[in-house]
């Protein structure tokens, strides 16, 4: 009897011993699937971060590609304004020397126009004073003319200088 107690003691540590080592082998495989899903799941995180990351870089690049067209066009409209206005102060520039000569040539027949009335008859100083005065009505038509069209452009540029935008700056 004492034979089969002991095997019956031994088959109970062995059957111990068994229940215990698959336990640890549970609780081992249990810990590296549990490491397993950890790890995946912070891949997971990781991957939706970076895909986050990705997105906001494109956005910020498109947002970037869009300023700098942008500021390319306004750019393009600021530099062909500018050479349009260069090339209307040259243009006014070659005006302003053209009426400077004819200025000139106007005092010089003037000039001879106060010679010749102090020799000429009565009939001639009559017919020159009349056509002085058409001259005279006909220029005080221009400088009108000129005058109104100064006013329109003075108001057309203060218009624009109201509705052109202005940004606040933050202190």
């Amino acid at each position: 009897m004492q034979a089969s107690a002991w095997t019956g003691a031994g088959m109970s540590r062995a059957s111990l011993f068994t229940h215990l080592l698959l336990a640890l082998v549970a609780g081992l495989l249990v810990w590296v699937f549990q490491d397993a899903r950890m790890a995946a799941a912070v891949a997971e995180v990781q991957l939706q971060a970076s895909d986050y990351r990705l997105q906001v870089t494109e956005e910020k690049r498109a947002s970037d590609r869009r300023t700098y067209q942008t500021a390319q066009a306004i750019h393009l409209t600021y530099q062909e304004a500018l050479n349009d206005s260069l090339k209307e102060h040259a243009r006014l520039a070659g005006a302003a020397a053209a009426a400077q000569r004819n200025a000139g040539r106007l005092r010089d027949q003037l000039r001879d126009a106060d010679v010749r009335i102090a020799t000429a008859s009565a009939a001639a100083v009559r017919d020159y004073a009349a056509t002085a005065n058409q001259l005279l009505g006909q220029c005080s038509d221009r400088y009108t003319e000129l005058a109104a069209k100064a006013d329109g452009h003075a108001l057309d540029a203060r218009a624009c200088r109201a509705a052109w935008p202005v940004m606040a700056l933050d202190p």
